[in-house]
Protein backbone atom coordinates (compact mmCIF):
# COMPACT_ATOMS: atom_id res chain seq x y z
CA UNK A 1 0.00 0.00 0.00
CA UNK A 2 1.43 3.74 -1.03
CA UNK A 3 1.27 5.49 2.16
CA UNK A 4 2.76 8.38 1.31
CA UNK A 5 0.13 8.82 -1.61
CA UNK A 6 -2.39 8.54 1.28
CA UNK A 7 -0.63 10.73 3.16
CA UNK A 8 -0.47 13.61 0.99
CA UNK A 9 -4.18 13.26 0.05
CA UNK A 10 -5.49 13.30 3.74
CA UNK A 11 -3.04 15.99 3.76
CA UNK A 12 -4.55 18.11 0.95
CA UNK A 13 -8.00 17.44 2.19
CA UNK A 14 -7.34 18.95 5.51
CA UNK A 15 -5.91 21.84 4.05
CA UNK A 16 -8.42 22.36 1.96
CA UNK A 17 -11.13 22.26 4.54
CA UNK A 18 -9.13 24.59 6.45
CA UNK A 19 -9.34 26.96 3.93
CA UNK A 20 -12.68 26.54 3.31
CA UNK A 21 -13.39 27.12 6.94
CA UNK A 22 -11.46 30.42 7.28
CA UNK A 23 -12.72 31.62 3.76
CA UNK A 24 -16.32 31.69 5.07
CA UNK A 25 -15.37 33.17 8.68
CA UNK A 26 -13.71 35.91 5.97
CA UNK A 27 -17.26 36.15 4.41
CA UNK A 28 -19.58 35.89 6.96
CA UNK A 29 -17.66 38.84 8.40
CA UNK A 30 -17.85 40.72 5.68
CA UNK A 31 -21.74 40.23 4.91
CA UNK A 32 -22.20 41.25 8.36
CA UNK A 33 -20.08 44.45 8.30
CA UNK A 34 -22.03 45.39 4.87
CA UNK A 35 -25.70 44.33 6.63
CA UNK A 36 -24.42 47.06 9.51
CA UNK A 37 -23.22 49.87 7.00
CA UNK A 38 -26.83 49.37 5.35
CA UNK A 39 -28.67 49.35 8.30
CA UNK A 40 -26.76 52.36 9.29
CA UNK A 41 -27.75 54.29 5.91
CA UNK A 42 -31.23 53.35 5.98
CA UNK A 43 -31.73 54.96 9.23
CA UNK A 44 -30.16 58.20 8.52
CA UNK A 45 -31.18 58.82 5.27
CA UNK A 46 -34.56 56.99 5.67
CA UNK A 47 -33.89 54.60 2.34
CA UNK A 48 -35.24 51.44 1.88
CA UNK A 49 -32.68 49.61 1.53
CA UNK A 50 -35.09 46.17 1.13
CA UNK A 51 -36.24 47.23 -1.74
CA UNK A 52 -32.77 46.84 -3.32
CA UNK A 53 -32.43 42.95 -1.93
CA UNK A 54 -35.59 41.64 -3.70
CA UNK A 55 -34.50 38.71 -5.79
CA UNK A 56 -36.39 37.02 -8.87
CA UNK A 57 -37.26 33.74 -8.28
CA UNK A 58 -36.02 31.77 -11.24
CA UNK A 59 -37.27 28.43 -10.15
CA UNK A 60 -39.84 27.13 -8.06
CA UNK A 61 -40.98 23.54 -7.06
CA UNK A 62 -44.06 22.82 -5.68
CA UNK A 63 -44.96 18.98 -4.40
CA UNK A 64 -42.35 17.40 -6.99
CA UNK A 65 -43.04 13.70 -6.89
CA UNK A 66 -41.17 10.94 -9.10
CA UNK A 67 -42.53 7.38 -8.21
CA UNK A 68 -40.88 4.56 -10.50
CA UNK A 69 -43.44 1.69 -10.80
CA UNK A 70 -41.79 -1.85 -9.97
CA UNK A 71 -43.65 -4.79 -10.08
CA UNK A 72 -47.18 -4.17 -7.92
CA UNK A 73 -45.42 -1.43 -5.86
CA UNK A 74 -44.02 1.82 -6.50
CA UNK A 75 -40.20 3.69 -5.43
CA UNK A 76 -40.74 6.83 -4.21
CA UNK A 77 -37.81 8.57 -5.25
CA UNK A 78 -38.91 11.83 -4.91
CA UNK A 79 -42.06 12.57 -2.54
CA UNK A 80 -43.25 15.84 -2.37
CA UNK A 81 -40.18 18.05 -2.38
CA UNK A 82 -40.91 21.88 -2.89
CA UNK A 83 -38.23 25.14 -2.77
CA UNK A 84 -37.62 28.11 -4.93
CA UNK A 85 -34.33 28.57 -6.36
CA UNK A 86 -33.59 32.78 -6.73
CA UNK A 87 -31.36 34.62 -9.87
CA UNK A 88 -27.39 33.84 -9.18
CA UNK A 89 -28.23 31.70 -6.38
CA UNK A 90 -26.67 28.51 -5.76
CA UNK A 91 -28.79 25.59 -4.16
CA UNK A 92 -26.77 22.85 -2.13
CA UNK A 93 -28.57 19.65 -1.81
CA UNK A 94 -27.11 16.81 0.12
CA UNK A 95 -28.04 13.71 1.86
CA UNK A 96 -27.11 10.00 1.73
CA UNK A 97 -26.62 8.53 -1.50
CA UNK A 98 -30.48 6.91 -2.72
CA UNK A 99 -32.17 9.45 -0.86
CA UNK A 100 -33.10 10.96 -4.16
CA UNK A 101 -30.81 13.78 -4.83
CA UNK A 102 -29.85 12.86 -8.18
CA UNK A 103 -33.54 11.94 -9.47
CA UNK A 104 -34.49 15.15 -7.92
CA UNK A 105 -31.99 16.84 -10.32
CA UNK A 106 -33.05 15.01 -13.35
CA UNK A 107 -36.94 15.44 -12.42
CA UNK A 108 -36.44 19.28 -12.91
CA UNK A 109 -34.70 19.04 -15.88
CA UNK A 110 -37.18 17.13 -17.44
CA UNK A 111 -35.10 13.77 -18.18
CA UNK A 112 -37.70 12.10 -16.02
CA UNK A 113 -41.19 12.96 -16.63
CA UNK A 114 -42.44 14.09 -13.20
CA UNK A 115 -45.48 11.68 -11.64
CA UNK A 116 -46.93 14.86 -10.02
CA UNK A 117 -46.51 18.54 -9.13
CA UNK A 118 -45.16 21.70 -10.64
CA UNK A 119 -41.57 22.91 -12.43
CA UNK A 120 -42.31 26.57 -12.70
CA UNK A 121 -39.49 28.05 -14.46
CA UNK A 122 -39.31 31.86 -15.37
CA UNK A 123 -43.18 31.68 -14.47
CA UNK A 124 -43.95 29.16 -16.25
CA UNK A 125 -44.94 25.11 -15.42
CA UNK A 126 -42.97 23.16 -18.02
CA UNK A 127 -43.77 19.49 -15.84
CA UNK A 128 -46.89 18.85 -18.04
CA UNK A 129 -45.03 20.09 -21.67
CA UNK A 130 -44.09 17.71 -24.01
CA UNK A 131 -41.08 18.00 -27.01
CA UNK A 132 -41.55 20.91 -29.43
CA UNK A 133 -43.23 22.89 -26.49
CA UNK A 134 -40.65 22.38 -24.10
CA UNK A 135 -37.74 23.21 -26.65
CA UNK A 136 -37.63 26.83 -26.23
CA UNK A 137 -36.87 26.44 -22.16
CA UNK A 138 -34.07 23.79 -23.05
CA UNK A 139 -31.70 26.24 -23.93
CA UNK A 140 -31.79 27.72 -20.53
CA UNK A 141 -31.75 24.77 -18.50
CA UNK A 142 -28.40 22.77 -18.92
CA UNK A 143 -26.61 19.82 -16.47
CA UNK A 144 -22.96 18.93 -15.83
CA UNK A 145 -22.80 15.06 -14.75
CA UNK A 146 -21.12 13.12 -12.30
CA UNK A 147 -19.06 10.69 -14.93
CA UNK A 148 -17.19 12.92 -16.98
CA UNK A 149 -16.00 10.33 -19.25
CA UNK A 150 -19.41 8.56 -19.60
CA UNK A 151 -21.33 11.69 -20.08
CA UNK A 152 -18.81 12.34 -23.39
CA UNK A 153 -19.29 11.08 -26.59
CA UNK A 154 -15.87 8.91 -26.82
CA UNK A 155 -16.55 9.16 -31.18
CA UNK A 156 -16.60 12.85 -31.05
CA UNK A 157 -14.00 15.52 -30.38
CA UNK A 158 -13.94 18.36 -27.98
CA UNK A 159 -15.19 20.63 -30.37
CA UNK A 160 -17.95 18.61 -32.02
CA UNK A 161 -19.31 17.77 -28.28
CA UNK A 162 -19.68 21.81 -27.63
CA UNK A 163 -21.26 22.84 -30.97
CA UNK A 164 -24.07 19.82 -30.68
CA UNK A 165 -25.25 21.84 -27.47
CA UNK A 166 -25.75 24.50 -30.11
CA UNK A 167 -27.55 22.72 -32.30
CA UNK A 168 -31.13 23.85 -31.49
CA UNK A 169 -30.03 27.52 -30.66
CA UNK A 170 -30.53 29.71 -33.47
CA UNK A 171 -28.97 32.88 -31.58
CA UNK A 172 -25.79 31.65 -32.53
CA UNK A 173 -25.13 31.45 -36.09
CA UNK A 174 -23.53 28.08 -37.47
CA UNK A 175 -20.54 30.38 -38.51
CA UNK A 176 -19.96 31.85 -35.41
CA UNK A 177 -19.96 28.51 -33.16
CA UNK A 178 -16.37 27.67 -34.07
CA UNK A 179 -15.73 30.68 -32.32
CA UNK A 180 -17.98 30.42 -29.48
CA UNK A 181 -15.98 26.51 -29.24
CA UNK A 182 -12.93 28.32 -28.66
CA UNK A 183 -14.40 30.95 -26.56
CA UNK A 184 -15.83 28.75 -23.60
CA UNK A 185 -12.61 26.63 -23.73
CA UNK A 186 -10.79 29.73 -22.97
CA UNK A 187 -13.56 30.29 -20.40
CA UNK A 188 -12.67 26.83 -18.26
CA UNK A 189 -9.32 27.00 -18.18
CA UNK A 190 -8.42 25.11 -21.51
CA UNK A 191 -6.83 25.99 -24.92
CA UNK A 192 -7.47 26.21 -28.39
CA UNK A 193 -5.49 23.53 -29.03
CA UNK A 194 -7.93 21.09 -27.01
CA UNK A 195 -10.78 21.83 -29.31
CA UNK A 196 -9.97 18.72 -31.90
CA UNK A 197 -8.72 15.97 -28.84
CA UNK A 198 -10.85 13.33 -27.54
CA UNK A 199 -12.26 12.80 -24.46
CA UNK A 200 -9.74 9.68 -23.88
CA UNK A 201 -6.68 12.13 -24.77
CA UNK A 202 -7.81 14.33 -21.51
CA UNK A 203 -7.21 13.89 -17.55
CA UNK A 204 -10.67 13.70 -15.06
CA UNK A 205 -10.33 17.44 -14.68
CA UNK A 206 -9.73 18.33 -18.18
CA UNK A 207 -12.68 16.21 -19.13
CA UNK A 208 -15.23 17.79 -16.74
CA UNK A 209 -14.27 21.36 -18.17
CA UNK A 210 -14.98 19.98 -21.05
CA UNK A 211 -18.40 19.25 -19.85
CA UNK A 212 -19.21 22.55 -17.89
CA UNK A 213 -18.37 24.23 -21.15
CA UNK A 214 -20.73 21.99 -23.00
CA UNK A 215 -23.49 23.14 -20.20
CA UNK A 216 -22.55 26.88 -21.12
CA UNK A 217 -22.66 26.53 -25.01
CA UNK A 218 -26.07 28.19 -25.45
CA UNK A 219 -26.14 30.16 -22.35
CA UNK A 220 -28.34 29.10 -20.04
CA UNK A 221 -29.63 30.67 -16.77
CA UNK A 222 -30.05 27.48 -14.50
CA UNK A 223 -27.86 24.51 -13.88
CA UNK A 224 -27.85 21.03 -12.40
CA UNK A 225 -24.32 20.46 -11.11
CA UNK A 226 -25.08 16.62 -9.99
CA UNK A 227 -21.87 15.45 -8.13
CA UNK A 228 -19.91 17.38 -10.41
CA UNK A 229 -16.25 16.74 -8.23
CA UNK A 230 -16.96 13.68 -6.86
CA UNK A 231 -15.21 11.66 -9.48
CA UNK A 232 -11.99 13.61 -9.28
CA UNK A 233 -8.98 13.62 -7.01
CA UNK A 234 -9.09 16.20 -4.11
CA UNK A 235 -6.34 18.99 -5.74
CA UNK A 236 -9.11 19.45 -8.68
CA UNK A 237 -12.19 19.48 -6.62
CA UNK A 238 -11.41 22.73 -5.26
CA UNK A 239 -9.76 23.81 -9.02
CA UNK A 240 -13.69 22.71 -10.57
CA UNK A 241 -15.73 24.44 -7.59
CA UNK A 242 -13.69 27.71 -8.20
CA UNK A 243 -14.24 27.51 -11.55
CA UNK A 244 -17.94 27.34 -11.34
CA UNK A 245 -17.85 30.05 -8.26
CA UNK A 246 -16.10 32.84 -10.90
CA UNK A 247 -18.74 31.25 -14.14
CA UNK A 248 -21.81 32.23 -11.89
CA UNK A 249 -20.13 36.02 -10.98
CA UNK A 250 -19.42 36.39 -14.30
CA UNK A 251 -22.50 34.92 -16.32
CA UNK A 252 -25.15 35.43 -13.73
CA UNK A 253 -25.91 31.49 -13.65
CA UNK A 254 -27.78 30.16 -10.58
CA UNK A 255 -27.34 26.34 -9.94
CA UNK A 256 -28.83 23.39 -8.37
CA UNK A 257 -25.62 22.21 -6.59
CA UNK A 258 -25.74 18.03 -5.66
CA UNK A 259 -22.97 16.38 -3.85
CA UNK A 260 -21.82 14.47 -0.79
CA UNK A 261 -19.17 16.40 0.02
CA UNK A 262 -21.05 18.66 3.02
CA UNK A 263 -17.59 20.75 3.55
CA UNK A 264 -17.81 21.76 -0.30
CA UNK A 265 -21.54 22.20 -0.55
CA UNK A 266 -20.96 24.59 2.66
CA UNK A 267 -18.10 26.32 0.20
CA UNK A 268 -20.06 27.09 -2.74
CA UNK A 269 -23.80 27.50 -1.92
CA UNK A 270 -26.09 30.54 -0.75
CA UNK A 271 -28.47 28.02 1.16
CA UNK A 272 -28.76 23.80 1.46
CA UNK A 273 -31.17 22.04 1.69
CA UNK A 274 -31.16 18.40 3.38
CA UNK A 275 -32.89 15.43 1.58
CA UNK A 276 -33.62 11.51 3.25
CA UNK A 277 -35.74 9.00 1.53
CA UNK A 278 -37.03 11.42 -1.21
CA UNK A 279 -38.14 14.56 1.48
CA UNK A 280 -36.77 17.84 1.54
CA UNK A 281 -36.46 17.51 5.93
CA UNK A 282 -34.21 20.45 6.35
CA UNK A 283 -33.27 24.28 4.25
CA UNK A 284 -32.19 27.37 5.36
CA UNK A 285 -29.09 29.34 4.50
CA UNK A 286 -25.62 27.52 4.56
CA UNK A 287 -24.57 29.76 7.83
CA UNK A 288 -27.61 28.92 9.36
CA UNK A 289 -27.65 25.29 8.65
CA UNK A 290 -23.85 24.35 9.41
CA UNK A 291 -23.92 26.45 12.83
CA UNK A 292 -27.56 25.98 14.04
CA UNK A 293 -29.16 22.49 12.32
CA UNK A 294 -32.32 21.90 13.64
CA UNK A 295 -33.46 18.29 12.22
CA UNK A 296 -31.90 15.52 14.29
CA UNK A 297 -31.12 13.83 10.46
CA UNK A 298 -28.88 17.15 9.66
CA UNK A 299 -27.32 17.27 12.95
CA UNK A 300 -25.88 13.75 12.55
CA UNK A 301 -24.83 14.78 9.10
CA UNK A 302 -22.78 17.76 10.01
CA UNK A 303 -21.01 15.89 13.41
CA UNK A 304 -19.06 14.17 10.69
CA UNK A 305 -17.19 16.98 8.77
CA UNK A 306 -14.26 16.89 10.15
CA UNK A 307 -12.78 20.18 11.82
CA UNK A 308 -9.49 21.81 10.56
CA UNK A 309 -8.41 22.41 14.59
CA UNK A 310 -7.41 19.23 16.01
CA UNK A 311 -8.77 20.13 19.51
CA UNK A 312 -12.03 21.07 18.79
CA UNK A 313 -12.06 18.01 16.21
CA UNK A 314 -10.89 15.54 19.53
CA UNK A 315 -13.78 17.16 21.44
CA UNK A 316 -16.46 17.14 18.61
CA UNK A 317 -19.21 14.50 19.25
CA UNK A 318 -19.59 12.36 16.33
CA UNK A 319 -23.37 11.12 15.72
CA UNK A 320 -23.43 7.76 14.54
CA UNK A 321 -26.91 6.65 12.50
CA UNK A 322 -27.54 3.23 13.24
CA UNK A 323 -29.38 1.12 10.94
CA UNK A 324 -29.97 1.61 6.79
CA UNK A 325 -31.84 3.66 4.95
CA UNK A 326 -35.33 2.87 4.55
CA UNK A 327 -36.70 1.16 1.55
CA UNK A 328 -38.37 3.98 -0.94
CA UNK A 329 -40.77 0.90 -1.54
CA UNK A 330 -42.06 0.38 1.88
CA UNK A 331 -40.79 3.18 4.03
CA UNK A 332 -42.23 3.38 7.40
CA UNK A 333 -45.03 5.25 8.60
CA UNK A 334 -45.26 8.59 9.58
CA UNK A 335 -41.47 10.40 9.49
CA UNK A 336 -39.19 7.92 7.37
CA UNK A 337 -36.22 9.02 10.02
CA UNK A 338 -38.25 7.60 13.29
CA UNK A 339 -36.18 4.28 12.71
CA UNK A 340 -33.13 5.97 13.24
CA UNK A 341 -33.94 8.94 15.10
CA UNK A 342 -32.54 9.04 18.72
CA UNK A 343 -35.67 11.47 19.43
CA UNK A 344 -38.28 9.93 18.21
CA UNK A 345 -41.96 9.61 19.97
CA UNK A 346 -44.95 8.10 19.39
CA UNK A 347 -45.72 10.60 17.42
CA UNK A 348 -43.07 9.91 14.74
CA UNK A 349 -45.03 7.04 13.75
CA UNK A 350 -48.47 8.44 13.36
CA UNK A 351 -47.71 11.46 11.46
CA UNK A 352 -45.44 12.65 8.93
CA UNK A 353 -44.22 15.88 9.38
CA UNK A 354 -44.48 18.90 6.74
CA UNK A 355 -41.67 21.22 5.80
CA UNK A 356 -42.19 24.52 8.22
CA UNK A 357 -40.86 27.87 8.45
CA UNK A 358 -39.67 27.89 12.10
CA UNK A 359 -37.42 30.40 11.86
CA UNK A 360 -37.05 33.45 9.51
CA UNK A 361 -36.09 31.41 6.22
CA UNK A 362 -35.54 28.40 7.70
CA UNK A 363 -37.68 25.11 7.06
CA UNK A 364 -37.61 21.56 8.65
CA UNK A 365 -39.52 19.02 9.04
CA UNK A 366 -39.53 17.50 12.05
CA UNK A 367 -42.34 17.14 15.31
CA UNK A 368 -39.38 17.84 17.66
CA UNK A 369 -37.60 20.97 15.89
CA UNK A 370 -37.64 22.87 19.13
CA UNK A 371 -35.24 20.06 21.03
CA UNK A 372 -33.04 19.59 18.18
CA UNK A 373 -29.49 20.93 18.66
Amino acid sequence: MNTEGVHSGFCQKFLLLEVQYHVRKCETKIISTVNMCLQSLQAEKGLDINMTREKKVLLEIKNLKKYFPIKQNLLKAVDDVSFSLYENETLGLVGESGCGKTTLGRTVMKLYEPTEGKIIFNGTDIAGLKNKQLAPYRKDMHMIFQDPYASLNPRMNVSEIIMEAMENDRDIPKAARRDRVLELLKMVGLNSDHANRFPHEFSGGQRQRVGIARSLAANPKFIVCDEPISALDVSIQAQVVNLLKELQEELNLTYLFIAHDLSMVQYISDRVGVMYLGKLVELTTSEELYEKPLHPYTTALISTIPFPDPEIEEKKERILLEGEIPSPINPPSGCAFRTRCRKVTEKCAMECPSLQEVQPGHYVACHQYGTAK
